[in-house]
């Protein structure tokens, strides 16, 4: 008998860590592809599973892709690889490669997304900014001292993978900040539960310009700052913070389990022209 953990096993410390009950309503969480007892020797880990991480988890060898967002959120009539989720499900299958989904799940665990995101601001204890559907959605902290928003921006982008957008910033780049609200992924509609928690920069991702805006009209030019830090980005943080309570949640068969973190950077833009990092009108 194989002393490999089964992915049944390994599943049962991942929604340990991340409750499937805890994904909102209109998640689509768990298991997508995969036979439940197959032995897991490699596990992959990614924020997407697309066509190209799909192909990485084959060429290592990967029994397991875990990632956060879902392949297939919404309904689908087929698979056939004339579509790129048709060719991710085939490629799945044919690869025996498992895929686990941990999305909305994820983002309000103890282990999930919005702490790792905390960690990367230099947050230490934190509280949720707001519930959704009795889950505390988003995370609110102090820095230790009040530091310049312009500072506080480029330590999170060092803490953070680089994109080709790197970070939008609204805000005087001299304003102190020191209470930050967060949520990793997309946040511009809870503008007023961060109002709310007195925040001095609000840290997120996907800003469209008439929400971020009516927030800056809102503020008078004051806090809430905004930090636009990329979805990919803002998520990815996670990885590692993952990938450690797994192998902690698997004890010692987390011994006979190899690990690896998606170098494919699934953020969709590759280069940008004509930014004004002055920021002038």
């Amino acid at each position: 008998m194989s002393d490999d953990p089964t992915l049944r096993e390994v599943l049962e410390v991942v929604e340990r860590l991340y409750p499937p009950s805890t994904a909102q309503s209109w998640d689509r969480v768990g298991l997508v592809t995969g036979d439940p007892d197959q032995p897991v020797r490699r596990i992959h880990l990614a924020v997407d599973p697309t066509l190209a991480v799909v192909e990485e988890a084959r060429e290592l060898g990967a029994d397991l892709l875990l990632t956060h967002h879902p392949l297939l959120l919404h309904g689908v009539h087929a698979v056939a690889t004339t579509t790129a989720k048709g060719a991710t499900v085939t490629n799945l299958v044919v690869g025996d490669v498992a895929l686990y989904v941990a999305h909305t799940n994820a983002d309000v665990a103890a282990e999930g997304v919005c702490e790792a995101l905390a960690e990367a601001c230099g947050l230490g204890a934190t509280t949720p900014l707001t519930l959704s559907e009795d889950q505390p959605l988003g995370r609110v902290g102090e820095l230790p001292e009040d530091v310049p928003l312009r500072s506080f921006a480029e330590g999170l982008a060092a803490r953070l993978p680089p994109t080709a957008g790197g970070l939008r910033v609204a805000g005087p780049p001299d304003a102190p900040v020191r209470r930050v609200a967060l949520l990793g992924g997309s946040g511009d509609d809870l503008f007023d539960a961060v109002r709310a928690s007195g925040a001095d920069v609000y840290v997120t991702a996907d800003l469209r310009h008439h929400p971020a805006l009516e927030a800056r009209e809102e503020a008078r030019g004051g806090p809430p700052y905004l930090v636009d830090a990329g979805h990919w980005a803002s998520e990815h943080v996670w990885l590692v913070r993952a990938e450690r309570a797994l192998l902690a949640g698997l004890g010692e068969r987390a011994a006979r389990v190899e690990t690896h973190i998606s170098t494919v950077r699934t953020d969709p833009w590759t280069f940008v022209v004509g930014a004004d990092p002055g920021g002038s009108p």
